[in-house]
């Protein structure tokens, strides 16, 4: 137990995801996009979860939501949200969680944002879904929504349609329509990706201050080093949807243990520092269906043997709450 700004920080862990699996079933065969995959996220901590294009990031989050569409399908693992199970409820039961207990903030607002419905009707139709509260009183918090993510003339923007405000404000919009009723668990797939760099800080900034105003719990996902090292307690790393890594921020920048992870962070630009050519890491992540039998990163990796071909790697602890994936680790 610790303090945060006057506010009593419980470990208990609000988040639990066991031996988490979804396989899409294709012509070609089926092939499991989240392969496995364990975690848990303490009450008012950020896990951040890196990796390419392609490795699961966003599907991991969807299966947690429930939004996985045909032909994908959740075949195995435990999804448990404050002690409950999701995977066992029904859908009638997973829409009052969803923008309740638990949120999202997709990856591009003007897809997620409904084009022929105001900002403000959007906000109103999910409070009114969620809380008990007359149209007045939600049109109320709304317009509070979008005063506390930063919205100028918040009364105003209530009556606009989403192509009338900027990919910034289009983006507060959204977290203020994710952070509506107040849930306890928010899911950020990779907020800042299409907004400039000005306006990322921003969005990271304002994340964090209401994460800390109502000691939410996040789960963070983004293909950028330098964001997760800002924000995130815990870092996760995904390849071939498969976990390589988790450890603390600080023990996964100052002591990565997975090729995968090492490679990642050696291919930062770092400021102040000039190089010829940045490094890289060879060849390209394979496609769902040509992972190979073993390690996801066997093609890829230097320190590969034999036995990475044909056997996958345990997700083992190496260190006190550092677990790594690999035969053969740095």
């Amino acid at each position: 137990m610790r303090f945060w700004d006057g506010v009593s920080v419980s470990t208990q862990s609000v988040i639990q995801v066991k031996n988490l699996e979804t396989t899409f079933f294709m012509k070609s065969g089926p092939f499991r996009a989240v392969n496995n995959i364990s975690y848990e996220i303490g009450q008012g901590k950020t896990l951040g979860i890196v990796g390419e294009s392609g490795c699961g990031k966003s599907v991991t989050s969807f299966s947690l939501m429930q939004l996985i569409e045909r032909p994908g399908k959740i075949t195995n693992g435990q999804v448990i949200l404050n002690g409950k199970d999701l995977l066992k409820l029904s859908e009638d039961e997973m829409q009052t969680v969803r923008g309740g207990e638990m949120a999202m903030i997709f990856q591009e607002p003007m897809t997620a944002l409904n084009p022929v419905l105001t900002i403000g009707y959007q906000i109103d139709e999910q409070i009114l879904r969620h809380k008990k509260v007359s149209p007045q009183e939600a049109k109320e918090r709304s317009i509070e929504m979008l005063k506390l993510v930063g919205i100028p003339s918040p009364e105003d923007r209530y009556s606009n349609y989403p192509h009338q405000l900027s990919g910034g404000m289009r983006q507060r919009a959204m977290i203020a329509m994710a952070l509506s009723c107040n849930p306890s668990f928010l899911i950020a797939d990779e907020p800042t990706t299409a907004l400039d760099v000005t306006i990322q800080a921003q969005i990271l900034e304002l994340i964090q201050t209401i994460q800390e105003k109502l000691n939410m719990t996040v789960q963070f996902i983004t293909h950028d080093l330098g964001v997760i090292s800002e924000i995130s307690d815990d870092v996760l790393v995904m390849y071939g949807g498969q976990a390589c890594e988790k450890a603390s921020t600080v023990e996964i920048f100052n002591n990565p243990k997975h090729p995968y992870t090492a490679a990642l962070i050696k291919s930062r630009p770092t400021l102040g520092h000039r190089v010829q050519k940045l490094t890289t890491i060879e060849g390209t992540v394979p496609a769902p269906h040509e992972l190979p039998k073993g390690c996801p990163f066997v093609n890829r990796c230097s320190r590969a043997k034999s036995e990475c071909k044909d056997n996958r790697p345990p997700f083992i602890e190496v260190q006190p709450a550092h677990f790594v994936a690999c035969f053969n680790p740095v």
